[in-house]
């Protein structure tokens, strides 16, 4: 990835002013991920981040109106770098067998920081997906969030990645169930893997990332390459 600045743009109604438009903005999206990193989404609050801030809540309320609408933020703005990583990594890739196992690798691995997003540790941004991600879809209110475009990052992600089984096989019938599946497994099993490890071979180590996408690999080629051989 390159070293030079990237900006992720976020256009819905999560948030009430733009956080990348400032610097306030900016430290509250920085200092919200280390502290539902730390605390989880449970135990944060907007007093305590604004203590973190030496600011006060109404200037983070000025941003969002609660910290349900802050998740959807964080959540979206992952899913859009993830997204921005995919295209960017597979771009020059004429092989479509090539470009569907790198996005793979992409998505379980997604968790490296880049020194190009200053203010975004992803690596804890990515342990925020995992464990607290699906909390931003399993609401009541998932119907309307969906009308007003809180997931259209995760949308565009899994069409992109879709289109690619396209490529290896035009007659596959399930392209964006597949992926959607796997993007969410790729959570599932890092998670067992650190907390209920009974429930999945991928073992508690360094290669966790490698371990998780060498397993979705098998699941995806199986599926769709008539010519997959298993290693």
């Amino acid at each position: 990835m390159s070293k030079t600045s990237i900006k992720i743009n976020l256009t819905h109604k999560a948030y009430l002013r733009d956080p990348e438009s400032t610097e306030l903005g900016r430290r509250i999206i920085k200092e919200s991920i280390i502290l539902i990193d730390e605390l989880g989404f449970e135990q944060f609050t907007f007093r305590k981040l604004a203590t973190v801030l030496g600011s006060t809540e109404a200037s983070i309320y000025r941003y969002f109106e609660n910290k349900h609408k802050l998740l959807v933020y964080l959540v979206s703005w992952h899913w859009a770098w993830l997204d921005y990583s995919v295209l960017f990594q597979t771009n020059n890739m004429p092989d479509p067998r090539l470009r569907l196992s790198r996005a793979i690798d992409v998505i379980t691995t997604s968790g490296t920081d880049d020194p190009a997003t200053a203010h975004v540790n992803e690596s804890a941004l990515y342990r925020i997906v995992i464990a607290e991600a699906s909390k931003v879809y399993l609401t009541k209110e998932v119907d309307m969030d969906n009308k007003d475009g809180y997931f259209l990052e995760y949308k565009r992600l899994c069409h992109h990645i879709a289109e690619m089984v396209l490529d290896v096989n035009p007659n596959y019938p399930y392209p964006h169930a597949l992926i959607s599946t796997i993007m969410e497994a790729a959570h599932q099993q890092l998670f067992f893997a650190q907390h209920l490890p009974s429930l999945t071979e991928i073992k508690g180590t360094q290669r966790r990332p490698e371990e998780a996408a060498a397993f979705l690999k098998h699941l995806v080629f199986a599926a769709v390459d008539q010519n997959y051989k298993a290693a």
